[in-house]
């Protein structure tokens, strides 16, 4: 069932991205003579003094017309804006910086409304966490499986031993790690079998139940804020669907803390240049996170396909964002190709801290309230 929540924040998006980027269009054959607004003559179909159009509609169809308007459509402009972004981000970027921007639709507007229609496309799908859809005794074939694989690696190994193979003592190891952790966890999916229905309403074995019993157990634990704050999150992991909820909501609701907590780093990697603002960068900064929900929409939508494409679609998706952040760099500040090699790796790594920063800020916010 698609989400109430996302749906409204659809809507809302919308309205907010159609007040930030004014459609243009026709204001109607007939127009008055005295703008209805200012008061001011007028002689077209728009008042020269205020832009208020002449002709102003007063019936329930448009009204309508209206509120599709602002959430569905974006005039032909958008048709013009996303293959850019997506191809050729460092021109779009540059064009508007430079003025030539009647032609496209704004950063702030298509940043708005891509990130609820992200949270909106997703919810057809439910969760951002997929849920455990295989049933245990599945889950115990699975795990059985596992086992006797890394049983047969270990005898493998010791014949590479018994030949003083180098490495294969660490290798050893570590395959005596793995098995020691699948045979617990097939321990542990038998006696959920074997101890029938659970209390709390959740399926025996899937994550859900695990990671509310390692909240009961006490293995899970959490550093963040005061006391009372880490009760708080506890109380609501050990519910995931309720955590996995509040956080994706809280996400959407917040999304927008990435712009300003983005551009300062970029800022750091031009200050030594002269002719880029900090509005220069804001512009970077949006058409870039705008880019990045498109691609992580398209994932999530996609990859909850079972095979090998979701592993194709999970390269594609590990190479495009450096590659989209290059192109995005390059074609915007005029950069050499190593000028703009290494402020994609230094980018790449901000983003890290900001995403950082951010996880733990939905946290406390969603979680922890």
């Amino acid at each position: 069932m698609v989400d109430i929540d996302a749906a409204g924040g659809l809507v809302t998006g919308g309205l907010i991205a159609g007040a930030v980027e004014k459609p243009t269009g026709k204001a109607g054959d007939d127009h008055a003579e005295t703008c209805t607004d200012c008061g001011e003559p007028t002689t077209g179909n728009f008042c020269a003094n205020c832009g208020q159009p002449t002709h102003v509609h007063r019936t329930l169809l448009h009204l309508g017309e209206e509120l599709l308007h602002g959430v569905m459509h974006f005039d032909a402009r958008v048709w013009r804006t996303l293959p850019l972004l997506i191809a050729n981000p460092g021109r779009l970027t540059r064009e508007w910086i430079q003025g030539r921007r009647t032609r496209y639709v704004s950063p702030l507007a298509i940043f708005l409304f891509t990130v609820f229609l992200m949270f909106f496309a997703l919810s057809f799908g439910g969760s951002l966490v997929p849920d455990e859809t295989r049933s245990i005794d599945e889950q115990i074939a699975s795990s059985e499986a596992a086992i006797a694989e890394l049983r047969a690696q270990l005898v493998e190994v010791e014949a590479d031993i018994a030949a003083d193979e180098p490495g294969a003592e660490g290798v050893q190891t570590g395959l005596q790690a793995g098995l020691a952790g699948a045979e617990g966890q097939l321990r542990a999916l038998q006696e959920a079998k074997a101890g029938g229905p659970r209390a709390d309403g959740l399926t025996p074995g899937s994550w859900q139940a695990n990671m509310a019993d390692a909240v009961h157990d006490g293995r899970i634990t959490v550093g963040l804020g005061d006391k009372k704050m880490q009760e708080k999150i506890l109380h609501k992991l050990a519910n995931p669907d309720l955590a996995v909820y509040k956080f994706q909501q809280t996400t959407y609701k917040f999304a927008f803390l990435l712009v300003p907590m983005s551009i300062p780093f970029v800022w750091l990697m031009f200050a030594w240049k002269r002719g880029f603002t900090w509005y220069d960068h804001g512009v970077f900064v949006l058409y870039s996170l705008t880019f990045m929900a498109i691609l992580f929409m398209a994932l999530g939508i996609l990859g909850r396909m079972n095979g090998w494409f979701a592993g194709v679609l999970g390269t594609i998706g590990v190479f495009a964002v450096p590659a989209h952040m290059f192109a995005q760099l390059k074609g915007t500040y005029g950069l050499s190709i190593w000028s703009a090699l290494w402020r994609t790796c230094l980018l790449l790594f901000f983003c890290l801290l900001v995403s950082t920063f951010f996880f733990v800020a939905i946290v406390a916010l969603g979680l922890g309230a």
